[in-house]
């Protein structure tokens, strides 16, 4: 923030100059006066005026030092030495020009003998300087206010800025993922029964469509994902035929909630590759949803155990956590549990 070329600082600053200089010299003078002198009251009114014009002033060259050469950030000993430099420049001149200019309002309000001793002068140099050491500590003090807002704002874009590469990289790491496992399936069954291949090929296609889309967005209407599950699920039942079931309970309130793209479709990928393909006879994906006062519940169970040695797993379980604490910090819960010789993957997305 530039005070130099802000009106409502310059108003402020001469107020407050004017005010602290009649606090300071006019009113304990006239408070300690003896007798009706209105000559004398009017020559501390002028005087209590021009002390704080001229620190008003000369402030400016302060000022100026200190927005365009002295790094707030930075109290290093070379802009010390030239703040203190500048600063005591600013009250030679000060105490150079004041006297001078009091003689004025002494001569029109008092008597033409009255004249102040050098000594008198000297010892009001550390009372003047102190008007300047109460002006510089209020300067700095927004100077330094807003330094620590800046730095608090340049924090916040560069967590969002990481934030939104780690969510693309971890994107990255989705597609790629999905891509490889049904591409696989296609090349086996591509000498065995080309319909099937073709079927798993639009299939496929559309479901890259949809990764492709919805890359640059970090949400989307549950309703949304569950097409792209359900074409993922249609690929891999060519490959798994009457091995896979698969099952819905959606609860209607949760199809316009808003969840990360592409995770229950990690979720469901996750229990075929490593629930459903593990067992000879097949089994159940289940997938429910469950929409509370606080939390929208996103639940999918398998058939199988839990495979704790398959690195695959757990890279996609590692990349479901990091996106929901990057998206919801710790709010959003992630969990895998096995029961009675099911999986059971569970998901809570706060509501607010």
């Amino acid at each position: 923030m530039k005070l130099i070329t802000n009106y409502k600082y310059w108003i402020l600053n001469f107020i407050g100059w004017i005010a602290f200089a009649f606090l300071m010299l006019t009113i304990d003078k006239i408070s300690s006066s003896v007798g009706p002198d209105s000559n004398r009251f009017y020559y501390l009114i002028s005087e209590g005026f021009l002390c704080g014009f001229l620190g008003f002033a000369l402030s400016f060259i302060i000022l100026f030092y200190v927005e365009n050469y002295f790094d707030v950030g930075d109290f290093s000993k070379r802009n010390i030495v030239g703040l203190v430099l500048v600063f005591t420049v600013t009250q030679i001149i000060y105490n150079v020009l004041l006297w001078p200019i009091l003689d004025i309002p002494t001569a029109y309000f008092l008597d033409s003998s009255f004249e102040i001793s050098f000594f008198s002068k000297l010892t009001n140099i550390p009372h003047f300087a102190a008007y300047f050491v109460v002006w510089l500590f209020v300067i700095f003090t927004i100077k330094i206010y807003y330094h620590i807002n800046i730095i608090k704002l340049r924090q916040a874009q560069l967590q969002t800025s990481l934030k939104e590469s780690q969510l693309n990289t971890l994107k990255g790491q989705i597609n790629p993922h999905f891509m490889f496992n049904s591409l696989n399936n296609i090349r086996g069954l591509m000498l065995e029964d080309v319909d099937k291949s073709r079927r798993m090929l639009t299939s496929l296609s559309e479901t890259i469509r949809y990764s492709l889309t919805k890359t640059n967005v970090t949400s989307i209407a549950l309703e949304d994902e569950l097409e792209m599950v359900q074409n993922y699920v249609e690929i891999s039942k060519i490959q798994f035929e009457d091995r896979l079931q698969f099952e819905t309970e959606i609860d209607e309130a949760s199809l316009t909630k808003q969840i990360p793209p592409m995770i229950i479709q990690m979720l469901v990928e996750n229990a075929i590759k490593h629930g459903i393909s593990n067992l000879k006879n097949g089994g159940e994906v289940r997938l429910t949803t469950e929409v509370s006062s606080e939390y929208l519940k996103i639940e999918v169970i398998n058939s199988g155990q839990i495979q704790k040695h398959q690195n695959g797993t757990q890279l996609g379980l590692k990349n479901i956590e990091q996106r929901l604490d990057l998206l919801y910090s710790n709010q959003a819960t992630f969990s895998l549990t096995e029961n009675a010789h099911q999986v059971i993957a569970t998901i809570k997305i706060p509501l607010s």
